[in-house]
């Protein structure tokens, strides 16, 4: 695989041409294939996460072509070589859809957004369709017994997450200044798809939030004494404000313990909680509440939608709490209650009373 080195590191006899034909408003300075790539989705203000995967899978892609010792450039390949490596991925791998997809939209990023390649065979790319699955929802019962098996700070987030429908990031990205216990309100910032929203802020959480907040506070104080970096703030803020990721009021609500390298601007910050702390405590509590169905932290938000439809909640209303672009989305909770409801009769049931 030493080959591919090279399609990796030196672009550069692709890359006069690369910026004649391309239509984007932004074309990436490097000359290597990867940090083009880096650059656009940064341009382009994608996730940490989504730019992770996406250079994944482009590293796969070229890998995968060249594993016979002939590296080619993603440029020189095309609907063949896409098709072969989306086909490896469903009959060798037997990856999920939703893995399945997020390959086939890096490699489409790829030739649109930073190759500038305009190839017809990239609008007949077929996606594969995801089967709709009824989510997993716990009861209330089910809910109080694993809440009753955690402690701690980890407690506390599953309260939260399940008490206002979050996801689990826009939980641990809580900042300060987001949270309004005057008003009994959460603004949840940035939340999927870019979107602000607002949630209610459990009252029977309001002592332990606040506890909370006067840890936060003594470990911001700490920070300001010790003269460390601000944590992150979104966007261009930070050089717009100098200073505002170093206030109060841009502090995280649940804070890690531990500092850590940025891994955009390598500066040693304190970032928020780290997310798989609380999903190793749902997967430890619900052994031992002795919940046999899947659970996972997302199934908080689930039994928060279901639960709140149960109660006469309007759909609308959890559409909103949930952040939903449609309510056909939100639908899927309505079939969650038909089956709990238990309203329609069976017909063996019928036979059974005719035998009495």
């Amino acid at each position: 695989m030493d080959g591919c080195i090279g399609v990796f590191e030196v672009v550069k006899f692709h890359t006069k041409r690369h910026r004649a034909n391309k239509p984007a408003s932004y074309i990436p300075q490097s000359v290597r294939l990867l940090d083009q790539l880096r650059e656009v989705l940064r341009y382009k203000h994608y996730s940490l996460r989504t730019e992770e995967a996406y250079l994944y899978w482009v590293k796969f892609f070229v890998r995968w072509h060249g594993r016979s010792g002939q590296v080619r450039h993603p440029r020189d390949m095309g609907a063949a070589e896409v098709q072969q490596f989306l086909s490896m991925l469903t009959t060798e791998r037997n990856v999920s859809v939703s893995t399945h997809n997020q390959a086939l939209s890096a490699l489409l990023f790829l030739y649109r957004e930073v190759l500038g390649v305009k190839l017809p065979w990239l609008d007949d790319v077929q996606r594969p369709t995801r089967p709709r699955r009824i989510p997993s929802v716990l009861t209330v019962a089910e809910v109080a017994g694993l809440l009753g098996a955690m402690t701690g700070i980890e407690l506390l987030l599953a309260k939260l997450l399940y008490g206002t429908g979050m996801r689990l990031n826009e939980g641990l990205r809580l900042r300060v200044k987001d949270m309004d216990f005057d008003q009994r309100v959460l603004v949840v910032r940035d939340g999927k798809g870019g979107k602000d929203r607002v949630v209610m802020l459990p009252q029977s959480l309001d002592a332990a939030l606040r506890s909370q907040m006067a840890q936060s506070r003594a470990l911001w104080e700490l920070d300001r004494q010790q003269q460390r970096a601000g944590v992150e703030v979104p966007d261009a803020l930070a050089t717009k404000y100098p200073g505002l990721g170093q206030r109060w009021g841009w502090f995280w609500v649940f804070p890690s313990p531990k500092l850590s390298i940025d891994p955009r601007s390598r500066i040693e910050r304190r970032h928020h909680l780290y997310e798989e702390r609380l999903q190793r405590a749902i997967k430890l509590a619900c052994a031992a509440s002795q919940v046999h169905k899947p659970v996972s932290v997302h199934t908080l938000r689930h039994s928060f939608a279901t639960h709140l439809l149960q109660a006469g909640t309007d759909i609308r209303t959890v559409q909103e709490l949930l952040g939903h672009s449609d309510v056909s989305t939100t639908m899927i909770y309505t079939h969650v209650l038909k089956v709990a409801a238990g309203g329609t009769a069976s017909p063996l049931d019928a036979l059974s009373r005719l035998a009495q």
